[in-house]
């Protein structure tokens, strides 16, 4: 999907995804000291918000105008005179590239893309990690296809951990996890229902 069908579906919908953040994110996260975020593909904002709201200063990229408005106006609604700490900044994440070295936590969260367009970017954002930051990947895992609820059903886009770790190989960032996580949701019909997550965290030594 281009940027005009991701403007289309947020314009479709008061709002697409849920307003709570990540799950992983949240936990993963909560306790790091704030500073400088990094958001990528970051749709209408709810993780990026969520730190804002923790005193994290937030660059939230997307390339839909629409998604971007509305994580604006969030911000104004949930943040007040705290919007500031969110800076959205519409492009789109397969060409724009972060300034290296720069945010002490980077995020990527359910970008799914094929495989010579995801590595690009996961090591650009891998990159992007400042000494002393964490890179958070998570998405739905290939296994997620078979054995999970949800998510993309073209196996070309899905990943596993192990791929995202070959993927970063070349920012020299260490792994402290890498594994396919039971994520629990719900069906259709409110049945309760396991997702699967490829998660990795990295760091980078301070030096």
């Amino acid at each position: 999907m281009d940027s005009t069908a991701w403007n289309e579906r947020y314009n479709d919908s008061e709002l697409v995804w849920s307003a709570a953040p990540n799950m992983w994110v949240k936990q993963l996260t909560e306790d790091l000291p704030a500073g400088k975020a990094l958001d990528v593909a970051a749709g209408e904002g709810r993780n990026a918000l969520w730190l804002a709201s923790l005193g994290w200063h937030v660059t939230a990229v997307d390339f839909s105008t629409v998604a971007l408005q509305r994580a604006r106006s969030l911000a104004e609604k949930q943040l007040g005179q705290d919007s500031s700490r969110l800076e959205t900044v519409e492009a789109d994440v397969e060409t724009w590239v972060p300034p290296a070295r720069s945010y002490d936590l980077v995020l990527v969260v359910y970008l799914h893309l094929p495989k010579d367009r995801r590595t690009s970017v996961m090591r650009a954002a891998a990159e992007a990690v400042a000494p002393g930051g964490t890179l958070l990947v998570v998405g739905h895992d290939l296994q997620n296809l078979t054995s999970g609820h949800g998510g993309p059903q073209n196996p070309a886009v899905l990943y596993r951990p192990s791929d995202i770790v070959q993927d970063i190989e070349l920012a020299q960032l260490v792994v402290d996890r890498d594994e396919t996580v039971p994520r629990s949701t719900t069906d259709s019909g409110g049945q309760p229902v396991d997702a699967l997550d490829a998660l990795v965290v990295a760091r980078r030594p301070v030096r």
